[in-house]
């Protein structure tokens, strides 16, 4: 499917002024890895891509890759990855799967993405087969409704260091509770939590791996922005170098990802130039469905 998944991203940056399921559709084209072993997998990157390939994607092409060596009974309950240098996004990424073992409730892969001969990430994903257990939840906080929040492009209006990043057509739709990051900058009012409604701006097929992938994507948006909130700062509009160093997932229970759900994120710690943020997805009718940390780099010049 390379051929076709690359004739579908060039075509993304062809359609800037649209959005909703066009540009969803050029995402699960991404997604759509083509197999060229039994164990080995190549992705492509939209030509749009800034310097490095977006983490998101690079997270869910390898949980793709996983999961197409996996049983369609076992369900991914984890990951947990390492970004070890940035993507080219010139060139495909070789997704090479290792099986580490199949049990008879748990199924363990390890994914390495390589390109130019080097790894530039590394993931290990657990599947496991429904069975029945304790359940207990956090309640998801109580927050306005995503259809009377306005749209990120409302929102940087007056921003016009923002309008090159936010005005291309996204494959999701995000809307802040709370007062984005670059309002709250410099106002002596810095933010301790980030809130921010999301959902795949269209309608997925009924793939219940696609739609973890497409959250998996949807993950590494926004999550960052926690640590520097609590500092008044924002990455276009202050000198802050970023990236993220690694990245875990918990999936708690079975959701839709083009179905409106709350990230919910906030980060307890920052030193060394690192910070570390975590973040909870809840479903619009407060069932907690993921969980997530990341460490990142964040270096202020």
């Amino acid at each position: 499917m390379t051929e076709v998944a690359r004739a579908a991203a060039t075509e993304l940056d062809n359609n800037v002024g649209q959005g909703g399921q066009v540009v969803l559709d050029r995402l699960v084209s991404l997604l759509d890895l083509e197999r060229i072993e039994e164990n080995i997998f190549r992705g492509v990157s939209p030509p749009h891509s800034p310097v490095r390939v977006f983490g998101g994607q690079v997270a869910g092409q390898a949980l793709v890759a996983a999961g197409r060596t996996v049983p369609s009974e076992r369900t991914v309950h984890s990951l947990h990855a390492y970004f070890i240098r940035g993507g080219d996004p010139r060139v495909p990424i070789v997704y090479e799967v290792d099986r580490i073992r199949d049990g008879r409730s748990f199924t363990t892969r390890r994914v390495v993405a390589v390109q130019h001969g080097k790894a530039i990430f590394a993931l290990s994903a657990s599947f496991q087969k429904a069975e029945p257990g304790i359940e207990h939840a956090d309640e998801m906080p109580d927050v306005p409704a995503p259809e009377t929040l306005p749209t990120v492009q409302e929102r940087i209006e007056g921003y016009p260091a923002l309008e090159g990043l936010h005005s291309r057509p996204r494959p999701i739709d995000l809307r802040y509770v709370n007062d984005p990051p670059w309002v709250t900058r410099g106002t002596g009012s810095p933010a301790t939590r980030n809130q921010v409604w999301m959902r795949a701006d269209g309608t997925l097929p009924d793939d219940q791996l696609l739609h973890v992938c497409v959250l998996a994507y949807a993950s590494d948006m926004t999550l960052l922005d926690s640590p520097l909130a609590r500092h008044g700062a924002y990455w276009e509009l202050d000198k802050v170098l970023g990236a993220s160093l690694d990245h875990a997932m918990w999936f708690h229970r079975p959701f839709r990802a083009d179905e409106w759900f709350l990230y919910d994120t906030e980060s307890p710690s920052a030193s060394n130039a690192r910070a570390l943020a975590t973040g909870r997805f809840f479903a619009a009718d407060g069932t907690l469905i993921a969980t997530v940390v990341q460490e990142g780099l964040l270096r202020v010049l």
